[in-house]
Formats: structure tokens, sequence, C-alpha cells
């Protein structure tokens, strides 16, 4: 094993020992009770199995079979989610085959950061995660299920449904992906006319036509943001049929990889093999999906949503040890839009199985984790070419595009934050340059329309943040400053929000911690300071003066959050949301 990855691995063991050794007792008091048919009653059983055919509830009332609950984040308006539509057929049909049974528990929301970027939708976004692992919890609070079948893909809904299911780690859990869309307009190309039509260089209409022509079908997005990475770090940590993440919906081998998912979690679920996914995600497993995430410049949202849901493990990891990490890991990727290809490319040029089998090769991941996969985390590198099948997009420990990972902890006066720089031009690292500072997306958006922004300068977007409207993310602003980068202006952001997950070229130090809303420095920054971003050394620096500085009184939030869109329903996970780098959870 890399020194690094020890070190690291041990201390968040430390870290965690109290808070993971009462998780474990809670886990092992839960697995010893009493089957559900001798544990409850004979009404809450007729309950639960009242619209099973007969032969079902023979299997489970006589012969003791084992039932299967299914969580499905299926609607048919997200492209990732409709093709859940068939899986509890699917399923029930498996089920029937191995004299088994399967109900669908219960469904969870699901809603698409692509549809709601830039609209009051996206405020309700990140805690989107928190309720769809409540809802997650409803549906298994019936109590009557012997293994547990996650049915999700995107953003929120995976660290969602995860969460939900730590909170039942006496279940075994297998998580069944659907697959990305089959490639269209290059993300590349997408991205050009983006920022053709912030210049005003293109209309409505063709901007429409090329993002229709990028997003066209049943599937994840193309690019590897969020939905995508959740896919590569569930392969990290063996929660998946290994080499499941990528297939196509339509491809053959899909309907034979769901199928066994359903074999799987049965034979998890066995004496011999018995493997609840409270013990099989430990310490080493959250590392095994930090180091994957760093090695392909995954999204930055997990450095929020792993934090939640190593916690609800019992794990207690932060943003100092995905720093140490991602300097020592190599990055073996180049995706979209850390290079010009996309998943499908990916996943041709050797995929999930390539990256696996190199860090494990390469002493950079914990071969010694458990996994859904009999034969382990090594399971899910067994596939991979003995050559990469494209090196500009995936390559070997011995040759990686950089020495290490993706992502960067800034941290100075204006406090804690991320930046992601694997597809950041190496001469825009370091910025330094005056501030100009915004309390809305809108009000910079219109400052960019006006044109009063060719300069350099450091743009703050303010009051972003979980406790001030939720933490949305601002991908609106990406084509606007890669506008003004291309034009040869030094520019960079910082946030106390998001990003998306295909955050790019852009220099973006986000998720500032403390946020501006709870007395966070960001709310003392003026137009005209200068601030240094400094990706090279970790630094996110203001040059004011000490005494100035100390001075300087807090800028008050512009005006009360506003209501509808349902916003207001949010209001008490805002009041109660934890900082950015404690997972932003509303439920500790």
């Amino acid at each position: 094993m890399h020194p690094v990855v020890t070190e690291v691995t041990e201390r968040i063991v430390r870290r965690s020992r109290e808070l993971r050794a009462t998780y474990l007792a809670g886990v092992t008091a839960m697995v010893e009770r009493k089957p559900a048919q001798d544990r409850m009653g004979c009404a809450n059983l007729a309950h639960a199995y009242a619209a099973l055919p007969s032969n079902d509830k023979f299997r489970i009332a006589v012969q003791r079979s084992p039932n299967i609950g299914i969580v499905t984040a299926y609607n048919d308006m997200l492209s990732a989610h409709q093709p859940y539509q068939s899986y509890p057929a699917l399923l029930r049909d498996e089920a029937v085959r191995q004299g088994a049974t399967v109900q669908v528990a219960g469904g969870v929301p699901a809603m698409c950061d692509g549809v709601t970027q830039g609209t009051p939708g996206m405020e309700l976004s990140l805690f989107s995660r928190d309720a769809i692992a409540m809802a997650t919890a409803v549906a298994l609070s019936h109590d009557v299920f012997d293994g547990v079948l996650m049915l999700g893909v995107c953003d929120k809904i995976v660290p969602g449904l995860l969460i939900g299911a730590l909170h039942y780690g006496h279940l075994p859990c297998v998580f069944v992906p659907a697959g990305p869309m089959g490639s269209g307009l290059p993300n590349k190309d997408k991205a050009k006319v983006r920022e053709q039509y912030a210049q005003g260089l293109v209309g409505r209409d063709e901007l429409l036509r090329a993002e229709s022509a990028a997003y066209h079908g049943a599937g994840t997005c193309t690019f590897y943001g969020t939905a995508n990475s959740n896919q590569m770090l569930l392969e990290a940590m063996g929660l998946h049929v290994p080499g499941a993440a990528f297939v196509a919906p339509a491809a053959d081998a899909r309907e034979t990889l769901t199928r066994q998912a359903l074999r799987t979690v049965l034979q998890i679920g066995k004496s011999g093999r018995f493997t609840p996914i409270g013990r099989l995600v430990d310490e080493r497993c959250i590392v095994n999906a930090m180091l994957a995430l760093l090695a392909t410049g995954g999204s930055t949202n997990h450095l929020i949503h792993w934090v939640a849901i190593a916690r609800s493990a019992g794990i207690l990891i932060d943003w100092t040890d995905f720093d140490e990490l991602s300097a020592a890991v190599p990055l073996l990727t180049r995706v979209y839009p850390n290079g010009a290809a996309d998943v499908n490319q990916f996943q041709t040029a050797g995929g999930t199985q390539w990256v696996l089998r190199e860090l494990l090769d390469g002493g950079f991941m914990h071969p010694d984790v458990l996994s859904v996969n009999a034969q382990g985390i090594r399971a899910g590198a067994h596939g991979a070419p003995a050559l990469s099948g494209d090196e500009d997009i995936v390559r070997p420990v011995s040759r990686p595009f950089s020495a290490s990972g993706g992502l960067r902890l800034l941290q100075g006066r204006l406090g804690r934050a991320v930046i992601k720089v694997s597809a950041v031009p190496e001469d825009r690292h370091v910025i330094e340059a005056p501030a100009r500072v915004f309390d809305t997306q809108e009000d910079m958006l219109g400052a960019f329309a006006r044109g009063e922004m060719n300069q350099d300068m450091v743009v703050v977007v303010r009051f972003q943040g979980p406790q001030a409207n939720g933490m949305p993310e601002l991908h609106k602003l990406t084509p606007p400053l890669a506008v003004l980068q291309d034009k040869g202006f030094r520019v960079a952001l910082v946030t106390d929000g998001r990003m998306s997950g295909a955050s790019g070229k852009v220099p973006a130090a986000i998720h500032v911690t403390p946020e501006a809303l709870c007395g966070g420095p960001l709310a003392k920054i003026q137009d005209g300071d200068v601030i240094r971003l400094d990706a090279v050394t970790g630094v996110l620096e203001v040059l004011v003066n000490d005494t100035q500085w100390s001075e300087r009184a807090l800028a008050a939030l512009p005006s009360p959050p506003v209501a509808g869109f349902g916003r207001e329903l949010f209001k008490n996970m805002r009041r109660h949301a934890g900082g950015a780098e404690q997972g932003a959870c509303t439920w500790l």
C-alpha cells in the first residue's frame, strides 16, 4: 500500500473508533433479531403480504424464502431513471427462478439538476439528498425484508439511497445502475455553443438544438459529472455487480447484470456469506471510494456527499483527508470536463475495470475489503484489457496524466474551500485579482450581460451556502466566466455555493465554509479587495491588512429567502444544515 493511503486510513480509523463501534453494535443488535415471520405480529405480516400472489405468500410463510425489497428512484422524466420502469417485473421473474420473493418497498424522489439549473427548483436540490434518505428509511421501515436492491443513478439520488441504506445497516444491499445514454453531440461542442449563446453570437433555437443533440435518449448524461462519478465510486466500494456501471440501458448485458443483482443480494444474505451493508462499508471501503474519485477527476459534489455517507456508517472524514490522498494518487483518466471523451468512450477504452485494476496493482486501493461479489473488490477489475484502449482517455499508473489527483483543499482568511484543478489550465492555477462581489447568481449574469466584467477579477458569489438557500449549483456561471477567460482575462470564482459535477476550465474555489450567512469571511469581502487563489500551495486569501479586516462589519443577507416552488417546506432543513465540510447534513 502507498504510505499516504495507509496513513490517512489509519487516521480515519482512529478518529472514528468510538462512533464506528457504536454503529456496528447497533448493526449487530439488529442482525441478531428473530426473522420477521417470528418477530412480527400476525396482523402486521398479513398487511405486508396481502397483495402478493398466493404462491409468494406460501414461499414466505411456509418455505421461509427470502423477501427482497426494492427501493426505486424511477420516474419517466429523468432520462437516467426512465429505464427502471421495467426493472421490478424483471426482478420478480428472477426471484421466482431463485425461489425468492420481491416487493417494491417504496419510491424516492429524483430530481434533475440539469433541468433545475439556474431556476428556483435548484434550491431544493442538495436537500433532496436527505429527503431521499428519509424516503428510503420510510420504505424500509416495514421491517419485513431480508435484503434490498437500490435502483438509482443520479446526483443526489445515489448518496441519498446510500445514506438511507446505511441507517438500515443490518440488511444486505446491492445497487442496480441503469447505464449511460448513447453518445450524442460531443460535450466540447455543446460547451462551445453555450459560450456563443452567452455572448449573443447564436440564438435560443440553435442553443436548444445543440442541447437536444447532447441530451437525446434514455440513460445518464454522458459527461463525467456527479451521476457518473456516483457509479465509479459504487464500483470502487464493491456495491455493484462488478462492471455494471457504464453498460448502456438497451445493451443485452444490462438485463443479465440486473438479474445478477438479484442473485447477488440473495447470496450475500446467506449465513456463509452474510455481508450486511453496514459491515461492508468500513473505513477502507470509504477510502477506496475517495481514491477512485480523485484518480478519475470526479465530481466536487462528492466532497460533501461522501462525508455524509461516511458519517452514516459511523466514519468521520474531512477535506484534509481528500487533499492528502489527492496529492498522492495519480490521475488516470481524461473524461469530459477533464478531457474530450465521454463515458461511453471511457468504457470502451477500459472503463471502471481499468481504473480499479491500476489502482489496486499500484497500491492505491485497499484490496482486502468486503464486496457484494464473493471474489471481493478485485472482481471489479476482471476483464480490464492488458493495454489501454486509448491513452488519451485512460492511462496506467506508470504513465498517468498527472502525478496527483484532480482536487485540492484551499484555506486561509476566507475559510476552507475545494477546487477541481484537473480541467483547469496550469497557467490558471494561481489567480490574484480584485474582487467583484455579488449576492446572487442573477446579479452576476446581469453584470456580464451589460458588459461590466471585461477585466481581471475574482468573482465572489456569496449567500449560496446550505443555510442561506440550500446551496444550489451555480453552473449557469460557467459559460460567461469561460468567455472572459477565453478573452485573456485572469478570472476565478469564489463561492459558498456549489458548481456542477461538470466543473470545468475556470478556477473555482467552491463550498467555502463557514458560509457567509453564518458569519463566514465571505460576508466581509468588498469590491476591489485583492483575493489570491493559489491551487499550487493551497491558499485562499484576501490581501487586506489585519486591522482593517478585523474591524470590517459582516454584510447581511440582502433579502429574506423567497417562498414558492416548495422552498418554504425546506425551511427546517436550511435551519439545521451543517456546514459543507460536515456533509451539509440536516439530520445530525
